[in-house]
């Protein structure tokens, strides 16, 4: 057997949760490999909406176990927030819920460096979602981060305390008055109370070894899907450096994330828009700054499921899609919110980018300097025509099935899935 991988394409938000749901019947075991709160996985089905943070997506689906791998962050207090809005719509969470020891473990003082980082950087911040990641990461390679196997320490306090020490000598040299920074509604000193009550749910999930669990799972002939949060374009390595997160998004985090050999790799959706959005700082090639930007924020609900800022909203860029297949290997293609863009007369692709006079479907180097640059647009003829009546793919309007194919022409790559709406129902299988 293979595990499966399922991955943003863009800068995240690409509707990854809701694919996840959808496939998910078809597997026995769903493992989120990297990231942490700072994701936002929304699904929605017999009117219930649901965002999940942490938790794989799978949740929702008899049956399924879902392993909240090593290359994981989690906090305790968000996991619990999760689990409880969780059990309160009678989603059961129990023993379908398995954790790595090896993930790492957010402490408040990560989320109080999170923001004191932020706030030191100006005009020049990234747009960090402040949960605490870059920190928690920044530990875990400088050797100095606390584990979820460590809370079942005997001397997990003077462990908790040494770190947190460090953390606040940093802190400290910043010279910032702590009572303006506010987490979850919480001033500093109340949150780190909240977070070690919240540990006790923590300790009362199941904890494994999560690469001798899913390598033993592949023998046994279980079927694995892997969950990736954020977006290829955020990758610390590939993405558009500074502005990405701090875990490596794309298929290669599935090895390091979860304990899985190469080889055992299988199949590697890929997710898409049929536009783009971007949240925070960061470059952003196509993006709109009129009419047809706010057009899209507003058919689109582009609102962070995390942070609730409202999404940069700009044309598919397929260079940058091609770049993403190419580095993911990428089997599947599944395009989202084709519906959002069913008012639009006519709808623009960018096809490449012109630095200086110079045309390339590379991704330069330096992709900040977005002044040195613009992209290169073909137009295509709008579908206007509401998707919602479309049950399979033969209903698509011609309009649409062109701009599809041209895509799929492009990328070598077939879409196999196309997302018509916000509901698991809303889905067209090709």
């Amino acid at each position: 057997m293979k595990v499966d991988v399922l991955l943003g394409l863009q800068w995240g938000d690409e509707g990854k949760g809701k694919i996840v749901d959808v496939l998910s019947p078809k597997y026995d075991i769903i493992a989120r490999f990297q990231g942490g709160p700072n994701a936002g996985h929304t699904i929605e089905f017999e009117g219930k909406k649901f965002v999940l943070h942490t938790i794989p997506s799978g949740i929702f689906i008899d049956n399924s176990i879902n392993v909240i791998g090593n290359g994981v962050i989690i906090d305790p207090f968000i996991l619990q927030s999760e689990i409880t809005k969780l059990k309160d719509a009678d989603i059961n969470i129990g023993s379908n819920l398995l954790v790595s020891r090896k993930a790492h473990v957010i402490m408040p003082t990560h989320r109080l460096l999170d923001a004191v980082y932020e706030k030191s950087k100006g005009k020049d911040k990234i747009g960090s979602t402040l949960k605490g990641i870059g920190p928690t990461y920044t530990d875990k390679v400088s050797r100095n981060g606390l584990r979820v196997g460590d809370i079942e320490a005997s001397d997990f306090e003077s462990r908790y305390e040494k770190a947190r020490d460090r953390h606040m000598n940093i802190i400290n040299n910043f010279n910032y008055d702590l009572s303006e920074f506010v987490f979850d509604g919480f001033n500093f000193d109340d949150y780190e109370k909240e977070w070690m009550k919240a540990l006790e749910t923590l300790k009362s999930l199941e904890k494994i070894n999560s690469e001798y669990f899913l390598n033993n799972a592949l023998k046994n002939g279980k079927k694995i899907l892997a969950e990736g949060a954020q977006g290829t374009m955020l990758d610390i390595d590939f993405g558009s450096y500074p502005f990405v997160t701090s875990s490596n998004t794309i298929t290669a985090g599935v090895c390091n994330g979860l304990g899985i050999a190469p080889s055992s790799i299988g199949r590697v959706f890929g997710i898409f828009k049929a536009y783009c959005t971007r949240v925070g700082s960061g470059p952003f090639p196509t993006e709109l700054f009129d009419v047809d930007g706010e057009e899209m924020r507003k058919i689109g609900h582009e609102f962070g499921a995390t942070t609730g800022r409202p999404r940069r909203c700009g044309w598919l860029d397929l260079p940058a899609l091609k770049y993403a297949i190419m580095l993911n290997g990428v089997t599947d293609l599944m395009m989202m919110k084709a519906d959002v863009l069913s008012s639009f007369e006519n709808i623009k692709l960018a096809v490449a980018y012109n630095e200086k006079g110079n045309i390339t479907t590379e991704i330069p180097y330096e992709l900040c300097n977005s002044d040195d640059f613009e992209a290169d647009y073909m137009s295509f003829a709008g579908w206007k025509k509401d998707l919602s009546n479309c049950s399979s793919y033969e209903d698509f309007p011609d309009e649409l099935i062109t701009y599809i194919k041209y895509i799929e022409s492009e990328t070598g790559v077939p879409v196999n899935i196309v997302s018509i709406g916000p509901d698991r129902s809303e889905t067209i299988l090709k």
